[in-house]
C-alpha cells in the first residue's frame, strides 16, 4: 500500500517539496506532509494510502451533493484515511482525522480494477472519491479513473478544492465533476477552522471551470461563524462570476466532532441565504439537510416549472425533454 507520489520535487539534503496541495510542503526525510498520510523516505516521496480502501458504498449521486450530474443514478463512492484540512466540524473525522490524530492508516486492499469492477457490478454510472479528501490519495485515484472512463464511468471528487492548478491539470482529462465545498468567504474562517486558507480554493473553482470540469459548491451554514448577510453576499457573487449556471447547495448544519456546543443552523437562515443566493443571479439553489422542503427541487431557469423534484436523496419527478424543459425548451445546465 506504499506508492511513490506523484507531484513533487526533490531537495538538498533529502528533503522534498510536495506539490500537490495547496499547502506546499516541505517535508525533511522521515516526516510525513500536513495530510499525515505522505511521507519522504530518504529523499523519495511516497503515499502511504495507495490501494488502502477505509470505505466504499454505493451511494446516490444526490448525496455527494450532485444534482445536476445524472440525476437518479448510483455513485460508487471510496476514501483513504486522511485529509490536508482539520475542520472542527468534520462529519467523518473518525477516517479524515486519523492518521494526524492517532499515527494510524487502515484500509482494505483493493487495486484500480477490482474499484472499477465493483463499480460497474454495482450499476453504479459514476465513481466518487469522497468523504475524506481525494487530493491526498490522488494517485490512487488517479489511476482508478484511467480504468473507469474506459468503461463509460463518469468519475466525480467531493474536495475541499485545496489542490494546486498542477494536480488539476493533471487529473482533468479524467475528472467529470466535483463538489466543492466553499466553507466561508472569509479567510480567518479557514485559518481557524480549517487550518488553511481561502485563496487557493478560490483558485482552484475558477481553474476547474477553465478546464471544463461541471462544478456544484456545498456551503455548510454554521451560526454565528459564516452565515452573515454580508459575507453571503460577496460569496454568492463570487459564485456567478464563476457561471451563474454553478449550483449552490447551502447545508444545514448539525453539532458535531469539537463542535457540538454550536446549535444546528435554523431552516430560516437556509432560506434567507438561498433568496440572496437567487438575489445575485444563481440559476439552481438549494437547501441541504432539510428533508422535504420545497428548496431541494430544480427548476427550470426561464419557466420556473419543477423538473426534478426530490425528497432528500430520493428523486420523485423526473420531467427532462432529453436535457431541457419539457414545457419551454430551456437546456438544464449539467451532464445528463
Amino acid at each position: 500500500m506504499v506508492h511513490e507520489a506523484l507531484l513533487y520535487e526533490k531537495e538538498a539534503g533529502n528533503r522534498v517539496n510536495c506539490g500537490l496541495c495547496a499547502h506546499l510542503c516541505r517535508i525533511a526525510p522521515g516526516d510525513r506532509g500536513t495530510c499525515g498520510i505522505r511521507e519522504n523516505r530518504e529523499g523519495t516521496l511516497y503515499s502511504l494510502v495507495y490501494g488502502a480502501i477505509i470505505a466504499e458504498n454505493v451511494d446516490p449521486i444526490e448525496k455527494k451533493p450532485l444534482f445536476h450530474l445524472l440525476p437518479g443514478s448510483r455513485s460508487f463512492s471510496i476514501a483513504a484515511a486522511g485529509c490536508n484540512f482539520r475542520c472542527t466540524f468534520c462529519q467523518n473525522h473518525e477516517i479524515s482525522q486519523m492518521p494526524r490524530e492517532t499515527g494510524r492508516i487502515v484500509g482494505r486492499e483493493r487495486t484500480p480494477a477490482e474499484i472499477v469492477e465493483m463499480a460497474v457490478r454495482s450499476g453504479s454510472r459514476s465513481i466518487a472519491y469522497t468523504y475524506t479528501e481525494p487530493t491526498v490519495y490522488f494517485e490512487f485515484a488517479f489511476d482508478i479513473a484511467g480504468i473507469a472512463r474506459e468503461k463509460g464511468l463518469k468519475n466525480v471528487f467531493v474536495t475541499n478544492g485545496y489542490m494546486t492548478q498542477g494536480m488539476l491539470e493533471q487529473v482533468a482529462p479524467r475528472l467529470d465533476a466535483a463538489n466543492v465545498d466553499l466553507k466561508a468567504f472569509r479567510d480567518d474562517f479557514y485559518k481557524k477552522q480549517c487550518g488553511a486558507r481561502l485563496q487557493p480554493v478560490l483558485d482552484s473553482l475558477r481553474k476547474m471551470k477553465e478546464l471544463g470540469i461541471w462544478v456544484e459548491v456545498t456551503t455548510l451554514l454554521i451560526p454565528g461563524l459564516n452565515d452573515g448577510e454580508e459575507e453571503l453576499g460577496e460569496l454568492t457573487a463570487f459564485l456567478v462570476s464563476l457561471g451563474a449556471e454553478t449550483p449552490w447547495h447551502i447545508s444545514r448544519f448539525h453539532p458535531q466532532y469539537r463542535m457540538t456546543q454550536t446549535p444546528p443552523t435554523p431552516a430560516s437562515s437556509i432560506h434567507r441565504a438561498a433568496e440572496i443566493g437567487k438575489s445575485a443571479g444563481l440559476k439552481y439553489v438549494y437547501s441541504g439537510n432539510i428533508p422535504g422542503d420545497p428548496g431541494e427541487n430544480t427548476h427550470c431557469a426561464h419557466c420556473d416549472r419543477i423538473l426534478i423534484g426530490r425528497h432528500g436523496f430520493s428523486i420523485e419527478r423526473l420531467d427532462l425533454k432529453g436535457s431541457a424543459c419539457p414545457h419551454c425548451g430551456t437546456p438544464l445546465d449539467g451532464i445528463f
